[in-house]
């Protein structure tokens, strides 16, 4: 179910950055556990929603997708870790590749510090940005899903040293200024009181080493600019508008970890079908002679040709089920609903006329 996290923290939709930290603030100072009366799962529920409308990057995100595109997400930690799909396959929704990680928001920590007496809390790492693209797909290639390669040009991990930052080779040597803790102390008077604040070392940025020699590539950076080509693989069943989720394939960031893929789907229509959930409608036009007498006729599925017999006496606007025609979908495939047409003819010749005339067709 869709979480409204506005509705959370007490704020509209147009509230400013400042108006939303408030009431975070004042709702998380109530409802803090470490407090006489405090409620852990609304202090959950609050953090959560903080945590994405707290940063501009994630509350785009949300405005956008919903909180569909937060799956997994859990206030204040990582995610689900590698695993399958997850999400539905309608239109607008997010089909996770990898669970998702939050990353990239303000830990509780550095708001209460020791006001709790809970010091402060594990500094989260900073996030890359995300990327949308868009792929175009076939109908039948949306039924029965397809790999698809998607090149893109972004910031990835170095080639030459994997991202550590170090010519390779070289060795590692402990970060002086956090003496290999990877996080900085420091006390500071907020509104709040003195809090004791813990934040990631500026030096060696949370990994507590720096390379002996810079990469000669990156420069020490640990990333470059540069093409890469992936292989998405659709699964079955996506309709228009579905958005797929890869994690971890966004741009990456020094010494953080990488944003998330999304991927949007625009399946181009077929005049011959037309598609409702798992299964699949299509019309077929006979005779009228053929619809009196009975006839087998082919019909298009998205198979192939198959053949359809058409019992004598068949009205216009009777429906045929082929099963098994449909949607491949994880609980197998839906059907093909076939709606006859019997086209009446136009102009008869004397003839014509007197031999229908002779037959009575009234029921």
């Amino acid at each position: 179910m869709s979480k409204d996290y506005y509705n959370i923290l007490g704020v509209s939709k147009n509230a400013s950055q400042e108006e939303i930290k408030q009431a975070f603030r004042k709702l998380a100072h109530k409802h803090h556990p470490d407090k006489a009366g405090g409620d852990e799962a609304k202090f959950k529920e609050i953090n959560e929603a903080y945590q994405i409308l707290g940063d501009d990057k994630k509350r785009k995100q949300y405005d956008q997708f919903g909180s569909a595109a937060f799956e997994g997400f859990q206030g204040g930690g990582a995610g689900q870790g590698f695993g399958g799909f997850s999400g539905g396959a309608g239109p607008g929704s997010a089909w996770d590749f990898s669970g998702f990680s939050s990353g990239g928001f303000e830990d509780l920590g550095d708001i209460f510090g020791d006001i709790f007496g809970g010091g402060g809390r594990r500094q989260q790492k900073s996030r890359g940005q995300d990327i949308q693209v868009d792929i175009e797909l076939s109908f039948r290639d949306s039924v029965f899903g397809v790999d698809k390669n998607i090149t893109l040009t972004k910031s990835s991990a170095c080639g030459r040293c994997g991202g550590n930052g170090a010519e390779p080779g070289s060795s590692m040597n402990t970060c002086r200024t956090c003496d290999g803790a990877g996080i900085e102390i420091a006390t500071e008077r907020t509104i709040l009181g003195v809090m004791q604040r813990k934040r990631t070392c500026s030096t060696c940025h949370g990994i507590g080493e720096v390379p002996k020699k810079s990469c000669s590539t990156c420069n020490g950076e640990g990333i470059e600019k540069r093409q890469r080509t992936l292989e998405i693989k659709i699964p079955s069943g996506v309709e228009n508008g579905s958005i797929l989720r890869v994690r971890g394939e966004g741009e990456a960031i020094k010494h953080g970890q990488a944003g998330d893929l999304f991927v949007r789907i625009h399946v181009k229509s077929d005049p011959r079908f037309k598609r409702e959930g798992a299964d699949i409608f299509s019309k077929a036009k006979v005779g009228f002679t053929q619809a009196a007498l009975g006839d087998t006729i082919e019909i298009e599925t998205i198979d192939g040709k198959v053949e359809l017999t058409i019992p004598a006496g068949t009205q216009s606007g009777t429906e045929f089920r082929l099963k098994g025609k449909g949607v491949q979908m994880s609980r197998g495939r839906g059907d093909q609903f076939v709606t006859v047409q019997v086209i009446t003819p136009k102009k008869l010749d004397r003839k014509q006329k007197k031999l229908l005339e002779e037959l009575d067709l009234k029921e």
